[in-house]
């Protein structure tokens, strides 16, 4: 007997999948690769015990949303239709990781929705309002709230979507999810404030579902991510005010840093460009 079903969770070659008829599975791989990620839809047929199955087949994907280095890559979620970058305006987060994080959303053709989060620490707003300022500025939503208070502003932007939320360690992810999904039993921890970075309370990416047409993915905490996948080319698309200017410069391999005639340059000569996220470029194309 095979069935199709979702995979809910991932923990390396093991995952945890939720069949099309309701039923739960514990299932591995048939070969020794692991190749798939929280979302993917895959075949499955029953193996040895009550419960146990083995993948068959993995089905299509729509998008797959992963980080890399030169050495490995860390899939994320599998089938996201909208990506959910969880900050914080305490601990301190990094808005290079947030423009990396974007860059790999809009190669995907995923919606984006930026949350920041903890907003009851008034004093602090300001600093993280100014900082997502240029994200603002590019059309990329942005949502504030304290996920232990209030979530309801952030539930209509998540109706019909398969949400992945991504953010560093300490940002609230965890109780966000634990707020969304009374039941989830997410793990919080304190901020550890003398190092000024959240404690990893998520250690693997599950998939929960918020309605019939809504499911939301929680993923590890993360301090960097890499997007040695993604092509020169790739990375220029995935900044949307270079667009308009792409193909215009003198030289056609232009690099955007010290060539005559650059119009990327210019944009940022002129103040279209904002200089944080030509910063955030640059680190980018030269990692």
């Amino acid at each position: 007997m095979s069935l199709q079903g979702t995979i809910v969770a991932a923990f390396g070659r093991h995952y945890e999948i939720v069949a099309d008829d309701g039923s739960a599975w514990q299932a591995v791989p048939k070969g020794k690769r692991s190749i798939y990620a929280c979302g993917d839809r895959v075949e499955l047929e029953a193996a040895g015990e009550e419960g146990q199955a083995r993948i068959r087949e993995h089905l299509p994907r729509s998008s797959l949303l992963y980080r890399s280095d030169q050495w490995k890559q860390k899939l994320i979620a599998a089938n996201a239709t909208q990506l959910v970058l969880v900050v914080a305006t305490e601990p301190a987060f990094s808005d290079e990781l947030l423009s990396r994080a974007l860059v790999a959303a809009e190669h995907e053709h995923l919606r984006v929705v930026i949350v920041l989060n903890k907003c009851d620490l008034a004093f602090r707003v300001a600093a993280g309002r100014a900082t997502l300022a240029p994200f603002a500025a590019l059309g990329y939503t942005v949502l504030e709230l304290c996920a232990k208070q209030d979530v309801a502003p952030l539930r209509p932007l998540l109706a019909g979507q398969l949400s992945v939320l991504v953010g560093q360690s300490g940002m609230g992810k965890s109780t966000l999810i634990n707020t969304l999904v009374p039941d989830a039993a997410a793990a919080t921890r304190e901020i550890s404030v003398a190092l000024d970075s959240g404690k990893h309370t998520t250690t693997h990416a599950r998939l929960y579902r918020l309605d019939e047409r809504s499911a939301i993915i929680d993923s590890p905490g993360l301090q960097e991510f890499g997007l040695a996948h993604l092509s020169f080319g790739d990375i220029e698309r995935g900044f949307p005010e270079f667009r308009p200017t792409l193909g215009r410069c003198r030289f056609h391999d232009c690099r955007h840093a010290s060539e005559p005639d650059c119009a990327v340059k210019a944009l940022l000569d002129s103040g279209v460009v904002d200089r944080r996220r030509y910063e955030h470029f640059r680190s980018i194309t030269r990692s």
